[in-house]
C-alpha cells in the first residue's frame, strides 16, 4: 500500500508588489491554517517519510509549520523543479521515488496540485470527490491509497480518495 499526501501551500500575502511570486510569504491565514492541517494530519497518522515540496517561500514557510506540529523526521526535499510544474511533472517525480517509501507528502501549487489529485483519484466518497474537483484551497489536503508496490504504477484514477480536507473544515 502506497500512501501518498497532496498538500497545497497555505495561504500566501500579496502585499509586497515588488516581490517575486517565488518569493510571496505566507499570509496570516495561511500562518493558521498550516497548523490547523497539521493537527488534523498527526490526528489521523497521516505522517510522511518523505517530503517533496517546491523551492518556493510560501511551501517551505508552509512546510514549517506543518513539521512543527506533525512532528516525525521525514526526508525533506526542497525542489525547484515543482514550483512551476505541471500535474505530469509532478506524477514523474512520484513515479521515481523508491518504493521502500510508503507515506510520500508533496507541497505544492494549484492549478497542478488540483490536477494531479483528480487525475488520480478513481474511488472515494462522492461528496469528497466532487469537493475535490471544484476546488483545492490553500493548505487543503488530499490523502489518496494505492493498492500497489510501486510509485510508478500511479496512473488515471488508479488511487482511492481516503480524504479531502480543507482548512475550514477543521
Amino acid at each position: 500500500l502506497k500512501t501518498l499526501y497532496l498538500l497545497r501551500h497555505a495561504k500566501s500575502a500579496w502585499d509586497d508588489p515588488s516581490l517575486r511570486d517565488f518569493d510571496r510569504p505566507l499570509a496570516a491565514r495561511g500562518r493558521r491554517a498550516a497548523p490547523a492541517v497539521a493537527r488534523h494530519m498527526q490526528e489521523q497518522g497521516y505522517v510522511p517519510q518523505v517530503v517533496l515540496s517546491s523551492a518556493s517561500r510560501r511551501t517551505r514557510e508552509t512546510w514549517s509549520l506543518v513539521s512543527s506540529v506533525l512532528g516525525g523526521d521525514p526526508e525533506v526535499r526542497f525542489q525547484r523543479s515543482l514550483y512551476m510544474a505541471d500535474a505530469a511533472d509532478m506524477l514523474m517525480e512520484i513515479h521515481v521515488q523508491t518504493n521502500a517509501t510508503e507515506r510520500l507528502l508533496m507541497l505544492g501549487h494549484n492549478p497542478s496540485m488540483e490536477e494531479l489529485a483528480v487525475y488520480l483519484a478513481g474511488s472515494g466518497d462522492a461528496d469528497a470527490l466532487r469537493s475535490m474537483s471544484r476546488k483545492f484551497p490553500t493548505a487543503a489536503l488530499a490523502v489518496l491509497e494505492h493498492r500497489g508496490d510501486r510509485w510508478s504504477e500511479l496512473t488515471r484514477g488508479s488511487c482511492h480518495l481516503v480524504e479531502f480536507v480543507r482548512p475550514k473544515d477543521l
